[in-house]
């Protein structure tokens, strides 16, 4: 692939991000599917770990920043690897920041399983990478970064590790 042909894909990447469909440009969309050949079990909670998890509570913001660092907090404590940069970088590719969002075109949509939330992640694998003591929703920030996040360090390390839709 050329440079010229990586930055063609870089702005249309960018394009569909930001909001702008009738670009006709498409999003990339992180389905986060769980590998068949996956080994690794996703982090259960300790029982006597006791973290505000509910988004906007135990004094963060109810913003992209405070979910950000809300998120931080509960992988530390649940040892999931990550950075503010990596999450941020990643939230902004898949969803430009909006929890609400929902990928309805790709192959997982056309499935009947849509990429939802900040990370862009479909049921099965917010089922399955869930952190305990989230919530349930899979379109609350907290609960959709988490997961997400405890997704990537199986798969890939850790989130920091992830520069595409994966």
């Amino acid at each position: 692939m050329t440079i010229r042909t990586r930055t063609r894909f870089a702005r249309l990447r960018t394009l569909a991000v930001t909001g702008l469909a009738t670009t006709g440009a498409a999003a990339a969309a992180l389905t986060l599917t769980p590998a068949t050949a996956q080994a690794a079990e996703p982090v259960k909670a300790p029982a006597a770990q006791q973290i505000q998890t509910e988004t906007g509570k135990g004094g963060y913001a109810n913003n992209l920043d405070g979910w950000i660092k809300q998120s931080l907090a509960i992988m530390k404590a649940k040892g999931i690897p990550g950075s503010y940069e990596g999450l941020h970088r990643n939230i902004m590719r898949e969803s430009s920041g909006n929890p609400n969002a929902q990928n309805n075109w790709d192959i997982n949509a056309k499935k009947g399983i849509p990429s939802k939330g900040l990370l862009q992640v479909i049921q099965p694998t917010f089922n399955a990478y869930h952190v305990p003591g989230t919530s349930h929703n899979i379109t609350d920030p907290v609960a959709n970064i988490t997961a997400a996040a405890n997704y990537a360090a199986h798969r890939y390390g850790s989130i920091d590790n992830v520069n595409s839709a994966y």
